[in-house]
């Protein structure tokens, strides 16, 4: 779309997300709270945060609205249903109905619906979900030992975790994807064995570089571990790995995992593992998401500074229309890379976002 279209899509209504440098936006990253259960040391301090008021988050039907908005108007096709921890939202069931009954403007389906979560308590409500038409589920697991699992997290909360997987299994979520922070310290053991840990159970493990997100002052480019050093700790642990690439402009970059053996003789099935290299390997160029915070605020990229308020808008009695075109132009002004116009910032000069991850939505 070019400025004088954009012109032109001011008054009238606009039938997709796209930027000025024409990539296009297919997949939404909808927060529904920003509370969460857990106190993960590289996401939020031992405290906690001050958290949004309730009123101030959007309701079921103001969710089901901007979802139809962007999935049956702007051409949306994937929708995951981020936090905090969204399983706090004791009305997740009717948020995922209500995006479960939109139909993708290109092809007449559902749009793929996912979740990430930590996994606490989803054995509890993964069967109503999957009712509601949720299709799968990413879950936050850093590691399957329990004592380093409580020394991150801040929480001995490993084995209701577990439950929560065993729980999404049966109700037939699958792919079950993990998502790891790689943080240094003990990556070298950590790593390997986590992989793996997965690998016999059928997981797909994506480790996830630390993204400035967290603590206000706690992120330090030289501190990042990158996705060449997870590579080389998994090689030298004994696995080949084959890359696969990033399908469909997901994330993840994969690796075809062969089947082998650890150090003490347990075997471990082939499968993939990935790896989203978000600051060493940035894929900005092709990113096609844009994010909705719980209360109402629209992120064109992870690392913005800028939000733009769809909320207020809403409330005041804007019409769907008058909010499309808020969207549109927020889409259009969608930074090249990472919060900035300048690539060479990547490599360890982030602005940092006002918000972290969990009020953001991951």
């Amino acid at each position: 779309m070019s400025a004088s279209a954009l012109t032109t899509a001011s008054t009238t209504v606009p039938k997709q997300l796209v930027d000025r440098f024409g990539r296009t936006v297919r997949d939404l990253r909808l927060s529904v709270t920003d509370r969460c259960n857990l106190r993960c040391t590289y996401c939020m301090p031992a405290q906690g945060l001050q958290w949004l008021p309730g009123p101030q988050l959007l309701t079921v039907d103001e969710i089901a609205r901007l979802a139809r908005l962007a999935v049956e108007q702007l051409g949306v096709e994937r929708v995951r249903l981020t936090g905090g921890e969204p399983l706090l939202r004791r009305d997740l069931e009717d948020i995922v109905a209500a995006v479960a009954a939109l139909r993708t403007r290109h092809t007449g389906d559902k749009p793929d619906i996912g979740l990430t979560t930590n996994g606490l308590g989803l054995d509890r409500r993964a069967a109503g979900l999957r009712t509601a038409g949720l299709d799968r589920v990413n879950i936050s697991i850093d590691t399957l030992d329990q004592r380093e699992y409580a020394t991150l997290t801040r929480r001995d909360r490993l084995a209701d975790v577990l439950r929560g997987v065993d729980g999404a299994q049966a109700a037939g979520l699958f792919p079950i994807k993990v998502n790891a922070v790689a943080v240094p310290g003990e990556l070298t053991e950590r790593a390997p064995r986590l992989l793996a840990q997965c690998l016999r159970r059928g997981w797909q493990l994506r480790f996830i570089e630390h993204m400035p997100l967290g603590p206000h002052g706690s992120w330090r480019a030289e501190e990042v571990v990158g996705a060449q050093q997870v590579l080389t700790v998994l090689r030298e642990a004994g696995f080949a790995l084959t890359p696969v690439g990033r399908p469909d402009r997901r994330p993840a970059a994969l690796w075809e995992v062969a089947a082998g053996s650890e150090s003490d003789g347990q075997y471990y099935p082939a499968g993939r593992v990935g790896i989203i290299a978000s600051v060493t390997a940035p894929f900005c160029d092709d990113c096609d998401r844009t994010r909705l915070t719980a209360d109402g605020k629209l992120l064109s990229c992870l690392f913005g500074t800028a939000e733009v308020d769809l909320r207020g808008p809403m409330r005041a009695g804007a019409s769907d229309e008058e909010l499309a075109r808020i969207w549109a132009r927020a889409a259009w002004d969608k930074p090249r890379a990472h919060g900035t116009d300048d690539p060479q910032t990547i490599s360890g000069g982030f602005t940092a976002p006002t918000r972290t991850m969990s009020a953001i939505g991951g």
